[in-house]
């Protein structure tokens, strides 16, 4: 890898996008530049989910990826949108505040990571600073730890670049009246540091009543060559997000979303709000101790401030004349520092006719999480539910409001505390992988994780402390047979567990200190081919056995365990069907039910768990300035509650995009979303909160570089 020119493009499939093509040949022309082009291995020196030197060709396991490239071209400005677009995988509301991801059928708000480490505070994450975006599917604890029951989603942040100057910036601004700014400026501050620094600026706005926020990102990263084989990385990021808080409509007596009622919100345009601070530092130290050894140590430091405020609809009641909606509420805050210590040693090796890649490492985390939570309280009611009439918009601000009777109500949101608890977290691991070539042919993956997870919470209205250590092993092995190069046939098992305090840990409620960690098992065969052309195919049949919390149906505050058997498969194509065109598309097929305690079915199928799920998008370039692009997203029907009771019913959307290239460094841009203007409710929390999809709406952008 030479020192002037490096250009590190990852795909799912082994592939390149046209921009990546187009720049290697422009760079090749300058006499004494090097380009490095990475397609086909996920390499540990970038500090992603895989951690090994592994072509994605021989990795066991599903998983997709979109770059930066892409994030831009694409028009993505949220984790849900790239999400919409990913196999096996759909959104779930995250009740207004965060992001939320159901991996396989597994809702989660934790199995989040930033460069492969653990980022599990529920908040909105921006994707201004991104290289790259890894969604993996299937439990797996060997490489992530406790939870990623279902899949994890990693982020890979941008890297200073040493003997480099350059820089870029994007002004969007969309037909809501949405507007974002952001920058990334390179500087080769000598000749062994690289300075980075990514910022963005995003003032918020969309289709729904009082939405409106402000999220600000600041990222500056140093890169130091300490020496040829020393890398030193630092980072610090800066988050500043506020938003009003949508959990959308209710469900009628036939069990759908009210569409009539698609324009209200239930909620106090004064008391519906999210706030986030946050202040993290990173640092990576990479060292190759030859050109088959290298250790890999880093450290992470997270400080994080969330408070949370908001009404909702927790009951519906079309009978009465006018209708009336039942509204529940709490403020909840959060005061999180996550420290995490880690470190890996990557071996390629051979013992007599066998080829190793040998990864040892280990973890230490330690979260000290202070959380509480008032609920809503009515002087009229004397409790945390007020009743009234539905109009647009509600008879509700600041707090104060007239009921359904007439009668002037007031909340006071210091009066009934839920809880207040105090938790301290300690985690140690420790994990080994050894990935074999027996043959040019046939590849074996064998590997297995310690996890000592040890929780003290202090539950301080009751002065009750409690304590649970758990300590938990979870295997992992792999089998990848190649007939040919590009070509790999896989069969997986993997585990991972989550302890009874869940993602959250906010308390261990009555017996559950007494009870062990939920365990999850996933069976995996696929296939990945990669064709001469550019393109490639992936297919996945899977099982998986698992145990989640959910929103009970009643009372969507509180969470009940489910079991449940999922079962599925996945196809994924991707690349270069000619120069000119480009199309990603993917395809799930998911069947999970409810299981009780003896195993058996009951019955009911999973919330959240549409059976089929397609999504294509195509890039067509019709001249060297001009390009187009045209997708589609379809979600099969779903489940809004355990009791199967409520729907979201089935929708497909239709989106667009448009560029033209200026000059070789200034680009405009259209991205246009739902294009038909498709009425439609994508995800859901409760029973009463669907979300309401965005109607057609444009995304406006100015993209240059120098």
């Amino acid at each position: 890898m030479l020192k002037n020119k490096t250009v590190s493009v990852f795909l799912a499939t082994t592939m390149m996008v046209p921009a990546v093509a187009h720049a290697a040949d422009a760079e090749s022309d300058n006499a004494g530049d090097d380009i490095v082009v990475v397609g086909d291995v996920l390499y540990s020196n970038q500090i992603n989910a895989v951690k090994t030197p592994t072509p994605i060709i021989d990795v066991p396991q599903s998983l997709s990826i979109v770059t930066a490239d892409e994030i831009k071209q694409r028009g993505f400005t949220s984790i849900g949108q790239i999400v919409d677009y990913t196999p096996g995988v759909n959104n779930t509301q995250g009740e207004g505040h965060r992001d939320a991801v159901v991996f396989r059928g597994v809702r989660s708000t934790a199995d989040f990571y930033i460069d492969g480490v653990r980022d599990d505070v529920q908040y909105y994450r921006g994707l201004y600073n991104l290289e790259q975006v890894e969604i993996l599917r299937g439990p797996n604890a060997l490489l992530f730890g406790r939870g990623g029951t279902g899949g994890i989603l990693n982020r890979v942040t941008k890297k200073g670049t040493i003997g480099e100057t350059f820089g870029g910036g994007q002004i969007a601004i969309d037909t809501f009246g949405e507007f974002s700014v952001q920058g990334d400026i390179n500087i080769a501050a000598g000749e062994n540091i690289g300075v980075r620094v990514n910022a963005a600026y995003e003032s918020l706005n969309n289709h729904r009543d009082f939405y409106d926020g402000d999220r600000i990102g600041f990222n500056p990263t140093v890169r130091f060559q300490v020496s040829p084989d020393t890398t030193l990385d630092l980072s610090y990021e800066y988050a500043d997000h506020e938003r009003f808080i949508d959990r959308g409509i209710p469900t009628g007596t036939d069990g759908r979303p009210v569409s009539a009622l698609r324009n209200v919100v239930f909620g106090d345009p004064e008391l519906n709000f999210t706030e986030l601070e946050a202040h993290l530092l990173r640092a990576n130290l990479q060292h190759a101790f030859s050109d088959n050894f290298k250790a890999n140590v880093s450290a992470f430091y997270g400080d994080y401030d969330k408070v949370y405020s908001n009404f909702y609809a927790s009951g519906y009641d079309q009978a009465n004349t006018p209708n009336v909606v039942t509204l529940d509420g709490y403020i909840d805050t959060t005061e999180r520092q996550n420290l995490i210590l880690s470190g890996n040693l990557v071996g390629e090796f051979e013992t007599g006719s066998l080829s190793h890649t040998l990864i040892f490492g280990g973890e230490y985390i330690n979260t000290s999480s202070d959380q509480n939570r008032f609920n809503a309280f009515w002087n009229t009611t004397m409790d945390d539910n007020e009743v009234f009439a539905i109009e647009r918009p509600l008879n509700l601000r600041g707090g104060v409001g007239v009921n359904a009777a007439g009668i002037a109500t007031t909340n006071d949101f210091t009066a009934d505390l839920n809880d207040d608890t105090r938790v301290d977290i300690d985690v140690f691991s420790l994990y080994i992988q050894d990935e074999i070539k027996v043959t040019d042919w046939l590849n074996v993956v064998l590997g297995g994780r310690f996890d000592s997870f040890d929780i003290t919470v202090n539950n301080v209205p009751n002065a009750d402390i409690r304590t649970r250590k758990d300590e938990e092993f979870s295997p992992r092995a792999g089998l990848i047979i190649k007939p040919r190069e590009n070509v790999s046939f896989y069969a997986s098992y993997s585990e991972s567990f989550l302890p009874r305090s869940g993602e959250q840990f906010a308390n261990i409620n009555g017996d559950n200190n007494a009870l062990d960690p939920n365990t999850f098992t996933n069976l995996e065969a696929g296939i990945k081919w990669d064709f001469e052309q550019g393109l490639s195919f992936t297919a996945a049949v899977f099982e998986i056995e698992q145990s989640s919390p959910q929103p009970n149906d009643n009372d969507p505050s509180t969470l009940d365990i489910i079991d449940s058997k999922i079962r599925g498969f996945e196809l994924q194509l991707r690349g270069q069907v000619t120069d000119n065109w480009f199309v990603s598309a993917g395809y799930s097929f998911l069947d999970g039910e409810q299981v009780d305690a003896t195993g058996s079915t009951t019955g009911l199928r999973l919330r959240e768990l549409p059976e089929n799920m397609f999504s294509i998008w195509n890039s067509i370039q019709i001249s060297d300035r001009i390009g187009f692009g045209l997708g589609l997203t379809h979600q099969d029907e779903s489940f809004i509650n355990n009791g199967n009771t409520a729907v979201l019913p089935a929708y497909t959307r239709i989106d667009a995009a448009a560029h033209f290239d200026v000059t070789d460094n200034l680009r405009l841009q259209v991205n246009i979303e739902n294009l038909t203007d498709t009425v439609y409710f994508p995800s859901s929390h409760s029973t009463h909160q669907a979300t309401v999809g965005a109607p057609l709406n444009a995304r406006f952008s100015i993209t240059g570089r120098f």
